[in-house]
């Protein structure tokens, strides 16, 4: 079972691994700052590369900017807590990775690197997976490219402190968020009540 702090691990745990893959293999040869990955929130997109700021290139960002239930687990899901007492929430969290570079052909290049790497690493199991979240023995969560239309994406950068920039969608699922014990379920008195007929 996974507890709350699964999101976050989830997100450290993609960072991790593409932070491996360009230890790897440097994306941009013979650069004198090798690559690496960040996970971001929305504030970090502001005052870009200035001190303090976490995307400082060469960098490819991480942003998680949508968590959602996943419609085709979430009734099954919801069967298995009836009968046990817990809660189960099965989640796909939906990322957004951008590269920043000095030129176009670098961030092309560390945005190459990065979707290779999640085609060779399609899931995160086992040592994959930071700990801290009380991961369930052979709990898997599969990272996959999401078919999102290009105008969606875009519309997305309407909403935060940058201009738009290539970014590329992908969705993390299934993380399953699972309450720490079975809830207490109290005891139900059914009391049936009859009509009282006169005599007579």
């Amino acid at each position: 079972m996974a507890n709350f702090p699964c999101i976050a691990a989830t997100g450290l745990s993609i960072e991790r691994m593409l932070n491996a893959c360009f230890l790897e293999e440097d994306p941009i040869p013979d650069s004198p700052t090798r690559p690496r990955a960040v996970l971001i929130r929305t504030e970090d997109l502001e005052s870009i590369g200035t001190a303090g700021n976490l995307i400082q290139p060469p960098v490819l960002s991480i942003m998680m900017y949508r968590v959602d239930f996943n419609k085709a687990m979430r009734a099954g899901w919801s069967a298995v807590g009836s009968v046990d007492g817990r809660a189960y929430l099965p989640l796909d969290l939906h990322l957004l990775i951008t590269p920043w570079a000095q030129n176009a052909e670098f961030e092309l290049r560390i945005l190459g690197r990065a979707m290779q790497c999640f085609e060779v690493h399609p899931s995160l199991s086992g040592p994959l997976l930071v700990d801290g979240a009380d991961w369930a023995p052979g709990e898997s969560i599969q990272i996959l490219m999401e078919e999102i239309p290009t105008e969606t994406v875009m519309r997305t950068f309407d909403s935060l402190p940058h201009d738009y920039k290539l970014s590329v969608p992908y969705v993390a699922r299934v993380v399953r968020l699972d309450s720490p014990a079975a809830m207490a379920l109290e005891d139900v008195t059914t009391r049936v009540l009859g009509m009282e007929v006169p005599a007579g």
